[in-house]
């Protein structure tokens, strides 16, 4: 078997926000570190984001401190984050944010000269250091610029098909070329799983072609744990006309700059779904949250800014109740209330975007939105302090290590998350490989498996097509386990989803290796099988409305179920088990934050 072979003592998988910052923390302690991509450096999908980084600097607010932004990410994620990640992202973020500073990045600034802070829902002062509405797009290009000025290696174009194991932990990985379809292995005693989410599942995402749950699935097949999977966020405000465009994303700032949410009558509806958990911090008048945008100290906040899974509800059912626009989404409305030149200045992307995309001014006229699947809040079990899964030597940072967000995130956070997470799983990495260094090897007869379990589907003749298995897939997590759920369709879905594991196992592909589409979705279907699987066990199991998981047959949210998180593991068969474990307990000093006023 041809093969290319690389030793490192830590590979990261993935080149977004988390895993460059790992690379640069494994880099700066000392080890040889490879980054693995699949596509281009500096296409990640972190490019996308576009909001900010939340951080409590107290620049725009000085009374804005750790303590309060920790307390906004456990409301929001309805208080099933683990803690310690939370404290830690809350305390660590700032300092992250003057690190990119440092490195080159060009914030936006208040008249002062500090790093400007925008509003965002969920957060209770302004905290999103941003770049227009293209902070992403600045934090890969400060990061990308560290990684090679280190002289980091980047392997571009790549795909990670499996995690390498022996009795001891992790010994390295096994890839091919997205190119010329060759193998290529690497020898590591720490890999870091930095390979973002899973939103190719769902039929509507916001989410890039490389988000099909690589990591999720590679980590459970290894044998780590998937924590929360139950929690899918789905962003309130994705484009939904024209159809070439559905998913694509329409920043929470058009809202935080003060866009208003309006139903086909006209009427702001949002305002009837404010939830009692949110009552005494959200404006009850349209009045008192137009007032909110020039004096925070006396007015409450819009509740256009509620953390995103109450307003995707909303949306969702003023469709459902027959009051949405032509296309299936309601009304996100700027024009009408802030000057032209202020919507450029404050949002170029999405004017742009607009215009170029759906021929719509938005200075003139309103937006056509509705909810796209956008985050996962599910991710590896890690440990807060070090992002090691239960596996040793192999860590996860961002989008695909659970716990920090709990039930749902709030906008901004992850940004920070991949920093704060990124640089400390990449610390740990290195750490690891010094304890291991010249104990691991590949094992020979693993790789001859490996390869020829991604040569399967060329060896089949007359199989499945690999583009009717995802558009099946897609369809069935759309209709059975989106926004609001009920037991009837998850059970379906998981029969459906049964059904389609015997397909996938007779996946076959035409052509050659090199550059094929057709076997690139042939490898990564497994991996989104495996993961809807595991979306589908633990939403059917838990009985009650949480966060990014809403059941119509248990709507209301039950204090049992919220010190319980839920752990999905490999059988022995293939399949996914569910176990129920206890929540984290919080020491007494950092409960204390929630009893103060909010």
């Amino acid at each position: 078997m041809e093969l290319e072979r690389h030793a490192y003592d830590v590979v990261v998988v993935g080149a977004g926000g988390a895993g460059l910052r790992a690379a640069i923390a494994a880099h700066e302690d000392g080890a040889r570190t490879a980054v693995v991509c699949k596509s281009l450096l500096g296409k990640a999908h972190t490019v996308m984001a576009e909001g900010g980084i939340a951080a409590a600097m107290g620049n725009a607010y000085p009374e804005d401190d750790w303590r309060v932004h920790f307390r906004d990410t456990m409301r929001g994620g309805k208080m099933l984050n683990h803690w310690r990640m939370a404290q830690l992202h809350a305390q660590e973020a700032p300092d992250r944010v003057r690190e990119l500073e440092d490195w080159g990045a060009l914030f936006d600034r208040t008249p002062d000269g500090l790093i400007s802070q925008r509003d965002f829902g969920g957060h209770r002062y302004a905290r999103l250091a941003h770049v227009g509405d293209r902070t992403g797009l600045e934090l890969i290009r400060t990061l990308q610029q560290r990684t090679v000025a280190l002289g980091v290696d980047v392997f571009m174009e790549c795909t990670v098909t499996r995690l390498l194991t022996d009795e001891e932990g992790i010994t390295g990985a096994f890839g091919y070329w997205r190119e010329s379809g060759r193998f290529v292995a690497w020898e590591a005693p720490s890999v870091v799983l930095a390979t973002g989410g899973i939103g190719k599942a769902y039929k509507v995402t916001s989410n890039s072609w490389e988000y099909t749950g690589d990591g999720h699935s590679l980590a459970l097949q290894a044998g780590a744990g998937l924590v929360n999977m139950e929690f899918v966020q789905f962003h309130p405000t994705g484009m939904v006309w024209p159809p070439s465009v559905r998913g694509l994303l329409v920043t929470e700032s058009v809202r935080g700059d003060g866009g208003i949410l309006k139903n086909s009558a006209g009427n702001r509806f949002m305002f009837d779904y404010i939830p009692d958990f949110f009552r005494k911090e959200t404006a009850e008048s349209e009045e008192e949250a137009d007032r909110w945008y020039t004096d925070k100290k006396n007015n409450r906040r819009p509740p256009e800014l509620l953390p995103r899974d109450e307003v995707a509800r909303a949306i969702n059912s003023e469709v459902k109740a027959g009051r949405g626009t032509e296309h299936g989404g309601v009304w996100l409305d700027i024009a009408s209330r802030r000057p032209a030149e202020y919507i450029r200045k404050r949002l170029p992307s999405m004017y742009h975007q607009f215009k170029e995309l759906a021929d719509v001014d938005i200075t003139r006229e309103a937006m056509e939105i509705g909810p796209t699947c956008h985050y996962v809040m599910g991710g590896v079990e890690v440990d807060p302090d070090t992002q090691e899964a239960r596996l040793p030597g192999l860590f996860a940072a961002g989008e695909v290590a659970g716990g920090m967000h709990g039930s749902n995130r709030l906008g901004g956070n992850s940004l920070s998350d991949l920093l704060v997470f990124g640089r400390r799983a990449g610390t740990a990495a290195a750490e690891h490989a010094r304890k291991r260094a010249g104990l691991v090897e590949l094992a020979e007869d693993a790789l001859a498996d490996a390869a020829r379990a991604a040569l399967a589907p060329f060896d089949r003749e007359g199989g499945e097509n690999p583009y009717a298995v995802q558009h099946d897939l897609q369809q069935t997590m759309h209709d059975l386990v989106g926004i609001i759920r009920t037991a009837p369709e998850m059970e379906q879905a998981l029969a459906r989803i049964a059904a389609l594991r015997d397909r996938i196992a007779a996946l076959s592909v035409e052509g050659h290796r090199q550059y094929n589409p057709g076997w690139h979705l042939a490898l990564d279907l497994p991996h989104l099988l495996l993961v809807s699987e595991c979306i589908a066990r633990a939403a059917l199991e838990r009985e009650e409305s949480r966060g990014g998981h809403t059941r119509d047959d248990f709507p209301a949210a039950d204090p049992e179920w919220g010190r319980t998180n839920l752990v999905c593991t490999r059988t022995a068969d293939g399949g996914v088990t569910v176990a129920r474990q206890a929540l984290p307990q919080m020491p007494p000093e950092l409960a204390e934050v929630f009893e103060e006023q909010p």
